[in-house]
């Protein structure tokens, strides 16, 4: 006999015992649905595209090759890197890419489900699972291309690449954040998701992907303030070097992405409700 469920007008803010609860019960319950929903993203996401998987590839390669042939054109000048500079940048880009693809998607899949969240009762956090399924996928196609450019350019790798993996979580966990951050708000005006993608651009050139970190200047501090770069530099450290040099702000920023995360997602869960009831009124 399922267990009896009792409403009340009161917030949910005032029994966080509950609220915990019921996030965690909805979190597992959502898991078959969520798999559903990243299998048809994923098969919609390849078979609709010409080039296929192949688009994992370009981003980062086209990169690298435009900016490896800028910088030996003297068009801007990039310090020493730890290694070489074309693998520097495929990997950064995958990298970059897979944050982005984690702050977007939430957006994105909120947005389109809104049809189904207006008709459907459903935990909403199988969307929400789904798109991270879909990330750690698309991340795994972009692993080929890493291997290979390692490979090719010889990389060293250091033992310490066991745990970049975890660098990577807490990478994704941050995009996840601002995407789950910035969901509601997505589904009642969309200059969120029409602005998102210019906000990551310019995002981009104050994170270390096609430049080292900078010490120096205005613009060292602004690099030095943006919370992706210790994750960033500390997985391509890991996965190389073994060398860590932003080892104490990566903490910071990790303790304080997974204590927003919670926030976040508990804020969600409360908005959604009612930007449900405004959509469908």
């Amino acid at each position: 006999m399922p267990p009896e469920l009792i409403y009340t007008p009161d917030s949910l803010l005032r029994r966080p015992r509950f609220l915990l609860w019921t996030m965690w019960r909805d979190l597992l319950a959502s898991r078959e649905l969520a798999w559903r929903l990243m299998v048809r993203d994923i098969s919609a996401q390849y078979r609709q595209a010409f080039l296929g998987v192949a688009w994992a590839f370009i981003p980062p390669i086209a990169m690298a090759v435009g900016f490896t042939l800028a910088k030996d054109a003297n068009v801007f000048t990039v310090g020493e890197t730890d290694i070489p500079y074309p693998a520097f940048v495929m990997f950064n880009t995958a990298l970059w890419q897979t944050f982005v693809d984690a702050a977007t998607g939430p957006v994105q899949a909120v947005i389109i489900a809104k049809p189904m969240l207006a008709r459907v009762n459903f935990p909403r956090e199988a969307i929400i699972l789904a798109k991270l399924g879909e990330v750690g996928f698309n991340f795994g196609i972009k692993l080929i291309l890493i291997i290979g450019l390692f490979l090719f350019f010889r990389v060293p790798v250091s033992w310490t690449v066991i745990l970049a993996p975890v660098a990577l979580i807490h990478l994704v966990l941050l995009g996840t954040l601002v995407g789950i951050l910035l969901a509601p708000i997505g589904v009642l005006y969309q200059d969120v998701s029409k602005s998102l993608n210019m906000i990551m651009g310019f995002w981009l050139f104050l994170t270390p992907v096609i430049y080292p970190v900078p010490t120096e200047g205005a613009f060292g501090v602004l690099v030095s303030l943006n919370p992706v770069t210790p994750l960033l530099v500390t997985t391509r450290e890991l996965a190389t070097t073994g060398v860590l040099t932003e080892a104490v702000s990566f903490w910071v920023v990790s303790g304080l992405t997974l204590l927003g995360l919670l926030l976040t997602w508990i804020g969600f869960r409360i908005a959604m409700p009612y930007v449900v009831e405004r959509v469908t009124s």
